[in-house]
């Protein structure tokens, strides 16, 4: 890896790039409630299946239609499909994730949801934990039905309040290394902890903030080493990028969102995944930067022992909890944190939401010239000509690409197409990924998506264009579609200009996907 410098400060850099489109899996655990989607294909009417022994679970299929309706789609992914639905009987409402059985092709994919469905069943009933009420298998798909998370996102309800302390902060962090403590403690390490990964139950002000998405979780025992590359770029422990680590990476990552916490941005971002990887081995913090000045002491100190570069050195979640800043009545003070903190996690959210809809159309619109050798490219590691390349494939396939791609960049593929984790890349995928390194910010290409929003060739994207196109990508609420218009419309006139577009889509945002490899 590559020395980079540490975290600039703020006079002589802009703010650092949003960083929560990072995702591994599209469809998590839980959701909070979005709206609706008419559009969305809804699930094949209940059929008999009695008797039949399914293949990922192991026990004879239920179809889960038979005890809870399906209402509308309230997330999706490439992993599968969340639907809102209701028990017959009680009328109770809950969240059913949809895993489709034929996307489940190898034996670690079927691995992978079984330990899923085993650790939510063993962490069930602690209060920070998305409860799962029971999994189902039938002849399309494997259905997670769990706890419904009406309250929204961490970061969304902090935006929402319009101020928040460090007393707040270590309220919040409190509750994530509670999680991470009792997650520990039954003998489960996360692997994927982000602010995505924590939604509020309901929209009340003490509602419990629930972790979700345990698609990467394992099962350890004391000692035990790992050595797959998984998780979020901004928020992976560097002992995981080495390859050899333990549940002390689930310390650094609470630490990192203890630190985007208290500064609204990640301690190490930069233009890509590779030097956000090389920021985090190189380990420099910065805590000379607006606002740490004024953040206490104390704060700062648990925050440098949760990102210690060492494992070792790192506190464990019970010394965590005891330290004197985020004790229950502690050190945290109930002074408000700057206000430009707030507006950094509005990029967070607002930002992604749009460069992610503008990349999929700059994909989509690639001529015809330049997708040719792309084709071809998939085409000829594609080589049982399923549809889909395997890891295996790309490997047995970079002789035949002579120099157009490296193997780093290969790895880079793979990483940013994988999103699902399940080992393959289809064409789209393909394409979009290869776009991403090297494609996106050419002049006609920002000019097509900015047309996509311009519908009406006005030489603006205004928010009723916004909307449109959002609700499109299931992303279209009114918090959203304000939040991205503050952010990028920088001469606030209410609308976003080309110019402002472009800005936006050049600012460096790494969103090539997240790295998730086997051993």
């Amino acid at each position: 890896m590559g020395n980079c410098s540490g975290q600039p400060s703020s006079s002589s850099h802009p703010d650092p790039p949003p960083v929560s489109g990072l995702t591994v899996k599209p469809a998590s655990s839980a959701v909070a409630v979005k709206p609706a989607a008419s559009s969305m294909p809804q699930p094949p009417p209940p059929e008999k299946v009695a008797g039949v022994i399914g293949r990922v679970l192991g026990r004879p299929m239920d179809d889960v239609r038979h005890t809870y309706s399906f209402g509308r789609v309230l997330g999706r992914g490439q992993f599968g499909v969340t639907y809102l639905v209701t028990h017959r009987k009680t009328g109770e409402i809950l969240a059913c994730k949809s895993i489709a059985t034929r996307k489940l092709a190898s034996r670690d994919d079927i691995e992978d949801v079984r330990r899923e469905v085993q650790i939510m069943h063993h962490l069930t009933g602690h209060r920070n934990i998305v409860e799962l009420r029971g999994a189902y298998e039938d002849r399309h798909s494997v259905n997670l039905v769990m706890e419904l998370c009406e309250g929204g996102e961490l970061f969304d309800r902090i935006i929402a309040k319009g101020h928040y302390s460090e007393r707040a902060a270590a309220a919040l962090c409190r509750e994530i290394v509670t999680v991470v403590h009792n997650c520990h403690s039954m003998g489960v390490m996360h692997r994927d902890l982000k602010p995505e990964n924590f939604l509020f139950l309901n929209t009340e002000e003490n509602s419990p903030l629930k972790a979700t998405d345990f698609g990467l979780s394992v099962f350890f025992k004391p000692g035990e080493k790992f050595k797959d590359l998984v998780g979020s770029a901004y928020y992976v422990a560097p002992e995981v990028l080495q390859r050899n680590y333990g549940p002390e990476a689930d310390i650094f990552s609470a630490g990192v969102m203890l630190y985007i916490l208290l500064s609204g941005v990640p301690p190490f971002w930069a233009e890509n995944e590779q030097a956000i990887f090389d920021e985090i081995l190189r380990g420099h913090i910065d805590f000379s930067s607006d606002p740490w000045p004024s953040i206490s002491n104390s704060a700062k100190e648990l925050v440098k022992k949760m990102l210690r570069q060492d494992p070792k050195e790192r506190l464990t979640a019970i010394e965590v909890l005891n330290h004197p800043w985020i004790r229950v009545d502690g050190e945290a003070s109930d002074k408000p944190i700057d206000i430009t903190v707030l507006s950094r996690m509005k990029q967070f959210r607002a930002m992604n939401k749009l460069k992610k809809v503008a990349l999929k159309v700059i994909a989509e619109n690639l001529s015809e010239e330049e997708i040719r050798g792309l084709r071809e490219m998939f085409k000829s590691m594609d080589t049982d000509n399923s549809g889909t390349i395997t890891f295996e494939e790309l490997k047995a396939g970079l002789p035949k690409l002579g120099s157009k791609l490296s193997e780093s960049e290969v790895k880079q593929l793979m990483e940013a197409a994988d999103v699902d984790g399940n080992g393959t890349i289809d064409y789209i995928e393909f394409i979009t990924a290869t776009m991403h390194m090297n494609r996106m910010d050419k002049e006609d290409h920002l000019y097509k998506a900015f047309e996509y929003f311009d519908e009406d060739r006005s030489g603006y994207i205004t928010m009723e264009e916004l909307e449109q196109a959002l609700t499109k990508y299931n992303m279209g609420d009114a918090r959203t579609i304000k939040e991205i218009i503050a952010e990028v419309d920088t001469d606030h006139d209410g609308r976003i200009n080309y110019d402002e577009f472009v800005a936006m889509m050049r600012k460096g945002n790494p969103d090539m996907g997240t790295p998730r490899r086997r051993k």
